[in-house]
């Protein structure tokens, strides 16, 4: 191991919970390697920048993630650590993922002052979220209640909740757990209920592929049935050409050395929607991804990615 005499910089968003994240790996690595200086370079990226936007119209998840690969491009960092959830399901040319760490809680969280849980909200209350995926699940279990864009770093998105803007809030859970903020939750949603995002809860290190030297300092870091799990995800909202633009959403379960997995696409209203289940091995996580999207379009699911187009 070479990284005894050396520096490792870390890049990372600036907001509080990308900061806890770069942090965490920092005292990760610092941990596996005492004599090497590890630190953190803190970038604010486009994403950050455009917040009167609902995300799927300004260019999507990439947009948290591309000054960071810049930084890992000419030399400035040697990794950038990511929410997996805001990873772009094809990685640019010239970068990898090195490792994927253990999953946090991957479900969302029901966030609000007066109310105990979803099923308490009126008529008419005004949730607040960023996501299409939450959005039309919560309109197809909820159509009285109207969704609203809420946008922001998470101190930003609890402010606005606790301003009076929404009546409630749909959250990460692991995000508001990361930060302590874990009394904020009234309600855990079900995985069921509410289907996360691809690679939520997990986080994921980027290297500059050209940096072979990186995977065996990061190999420690790599949780292998998170980063199976997190694979699979991913091969599913691929073979489908997710974006945030798009309703849909995967979750896997690691049983042993067995994958289960549930996937859905919706319309926006959630008045369409199909859902399906896959089980297999560990090993073809991928290819396990890509079964469940084909039962989906076996389903519907272009049908219904095709309406989206034309909105």
């Amino acid at each position: 191991m070479n990284a005894q005499s050396q520096k490792i910089v870390i890049a990372s968003r600036e907001s509080a919970l990308a900061m806890w994240q770069a942090k965490h790996i920092q005292a990760r690595l610092q941990a596996l390697y005492p004599d090497t200086l590890v630190e953190i370079l803190g970038m604010t990226t486009t994403g950050d920048q455009i917040l009167d936007s609902p995300l799927a119209r300004i260019g999507g998840k990439g947009l948290f993630v591309k000054e960071l690969e810049q930084a890992l491009a000419d030399g400035r960092a040697d990794l950038a650590v990511h929410s997996m959830k805001d990873v772009p399901m094809n990685l640019p040319e010239g970068f990898a993922m090195a490792a994927v760490g253990e999953r946090e809680d991957a479900r969302d969280a029901f966030v609000s002052n007066q109310f105990k849980s979803l099923d308490n909200l009126p008529d008419g209350s005004i949730v607040g979220t960023s996501s299409l995926r939450r959005q039309s699940q919560l309109q197809a279990r909820f159509p009285h209640l109207k969704i609203e864009s809420l946008r922001g770093n998470l101190q930003t998105r609890l402010r606005k909740l606790d301003e009076g803007q929404y009546a409630a809030i749909i959250l990460a859970a692991a995000g508001l757990i990361r930060l302590g903020l874990e009394s904020r939750i009234q309600e855990y949603i079900a995985t069921t209920d509410s289907i996360p995002a691809v690679g939520q809860g997990a986080l994921g290190i980027e290297i500059n592929a050209a940096r072979t030297d990186m995977l065996a300092i990061l190999a420690p870091l790599n949780h292998a049935p998170t980063a199976a799990c997190v694979e699979a995800e991913r091969g599913m909202s691929r073979a489908l050409a997710g974006s945030c633009t798009v309703p849909l959403g995967a979750y896997a379960e690691c049983h042993g050395d067995e994958i289960e997995m549930t996937g859905f696409v919706a319309s926006i209203d959630g008045k369409k929607m199909v859902k399906e289940k896959v089980r297999g091995s560990t090993k073809q996580a991928e290819k396990l991804g890509q079964l469940l999207a084909e039962k989906l379009v076996a389903l519907g699911a272009n049908e219904i990615l095709a309406s989206l187009e034309t909105h």
